[in-house]
């Protein structure tokens, strides 16, 4: 949809403010605008990501009908994630009202500490399906623990450099307080508001601290150093969403772009399932280092890298709980993340411990493993209504032929997958630490300043509506 068709909100016929939708949009192509300025090879993974979908569109009718069935369709190639790092509580709590004009809402609480990133995060994102589908644009967002940075003096002069800077701007702020105030914005204020708000995300290639502290940052963590060491949280990959990941995985070497060895998440499937992840590895960029003498030291950083997705039916907590199960016997089997030297022996231990995952759409909703979108078929014209048809009646309306499925989309993300693409396209062994300590969900709302949507209720929720609606039509 385009964003010429978001510009009214349909809520508000008085003052014609623009639609979060509208902002959204216009946030999410400006930020890759200047992502592929910045990293020109994600302009060619784009390209690349376009050509693999538009070729599955063509050979693949059940695909291309499926995704017309959820309104995908339309948002398929404009489909992007982002992620950030954040250093303080304040950072985080003014990033919920930033992404909040944009119609974004935290969802999920990830813990990734406990595989070696010394993070907790959320995934800004909107809560209306139709609203995913005219504007998907989500970004993954952390915040840097210092609790879990184990030299005291160290966390303290952590501490004194994060409350030293102010990631927004000056203007950004003002228009997220009138938003707030008058319940949202006119065009004008929204196109300041989205170039004020891209500055938060730009890359500086100026650190705030000298070589020796980045040195001892990156000691303690490289993403430590990442979050610490500049003016603000530099947008560290956008990602493409990809029908056949393995296509792209197989084709990047081919058009110069190096993958990380290994696709993260499930394996490949008839019925892809949850979130399936690949990148080019983290580029080597010029930075230049405060020096007491005035002349900057110059050295590198390693963050930013090129990420593509593949996203399959969103899981229940049943399947869920068999996932994870089926991926620690394989992580087990080969002592922990996969790595260059056994991508192969991994890859086959997974494909064969997933063989016990049922494989067709049908299987994973009678096993209630999978949620879907309910829909009516055309013979409902036709049934009974001798009888007021209830929940219980829906998998003897789905067998006989009233009620139809289709799977609903995971839009959020996976803990390991993400520890997994950070270490891999990097090349450290951080992920390999353990972190002590333990979750800490409610510090982090309370940094936040509201609580996240719970992933499963949310999933739940979605399906249900659905559900009632196909209920509603064949009982009227």
């Amino acid at each position: 949809m385009s964003s010429k068709n978001l510009v009214e909100n349909s809520n508000d016929t008085t003052n014609k403010f623009v639609s979060p939708e509208y902002i959204r949009n216009r946030f999410a192509s400006i930020m890759s605008d200047m992502y592929k300025h910045e990293v020109p090879l994600y302009g060619e993974l784009l390209n690349l990501v376009h050509d693999i979908n538009d070729t599955i569109l063509k050979e693949s009718t059940e695909i291309k009908e499926q995704l017309e069935n959820t309104g995908e369709i339309t948002r398929l190639n404009m489909e992007r994630h982002g992620a950030i790092r954040l250093g303080k509580p304040y950072e985080l709590f003014t990033m919920r009202r930033l992404f909040k004009v944009m119609g974004m809402f935290p969802v999920g609480y990830y813990d990734l500490a406990t595989a070696g990133v010394p993070v907790h995060s959320t995934a800004f994102r909107a809560i209306e399906n139709t609203a995913l589908n005219q504007a998907p644009f989500r970004v993954f967002t952390s915040l840097l623990r210092l609790d879990l940075i184990d030299d005291d003096k160290l966390r303290e002069r952590v501490e004194t450099i994060l409350e030293d800077r102010q990631i927004f701007t000056e203007k950004a702020l003002e228009l997220i307080d009138k938003s707030e105030k008058e319940g949202g914005l006119y065009k004008e204020d929204a196109e300041t508001f989205v170039q004020e708000a891209l500055e938060t995300f730009r890359w500086h290639d100026t650190a705030t601290v000298d070589y020796q502290m980045y040195e001892t940052l990156l000691g303690q963590h490289r993403l430590i150093a990442d979050v610490v060491a500049f003016k603000g949280p530099h947008i560290n990959h956008l990602t493409p969403r990809t029908l056949d990941i393995d296509k792209v995985q197989a084709s990047m070497e081919a058009r110069n772009i190096p993958p990380k060895d290994n696709i993260e998440g499930p394996p490949t499937r008839k019925c892809p399932i949850l979130l399936r992840q690949t990148s080019f590895k983290a580029l080597t960029e010029k930075v230049t280092f405060k020096n007491n003498n005035g002349n900057g030291k110059m050295g590198e950083h390693k963050a930013r890298f090129g990420e593509i997705e593949q996203r399959g039916v969103a899981l229940t907590q049943k399947g869920l709980d068999f996932y994870n199960e089926l991926l620690g016997k394989t992580r087990k089997a080969t002592g922990g993340s996969p790595t260059a030297e056994n991508a192969s022996e991994y890859n086959k231990l997974l494909q064969e411990n997933f063989k016990v995952f049922p494989d067709n759409y049908e299987a994973l909703q009678t096993e209630e493993l999978a949620y879907f979108h309910y829909f009516t078929t055309n013979k409902t014209k036709n049934i009974s209504k001798e009888k007021v048809y209830t929940k219980a009646d829906l998998n003897q309306l789905l067998k006989d032929g009233y009620v139809t499925i289709e799977p609903m989309v995971y839009e959020d993300f996976l803990p390991v997958s993400a520890a997994g693409i950070f270490a891999s396209n990097l090349g450290t062994d951080d992920a390999k630490r353990e972190y002590e300590g333990t979750s800490n969900q409610i510090l982090f709302e309370k940094d936040l300043g509201e609580p996240v949507y719970e992933l499963i209720k949310w999933y739940e929720d979605m399906q249900n509506e659905t559900i009632q609606k196909c209920l509603t039509e064949i009982n009227a």
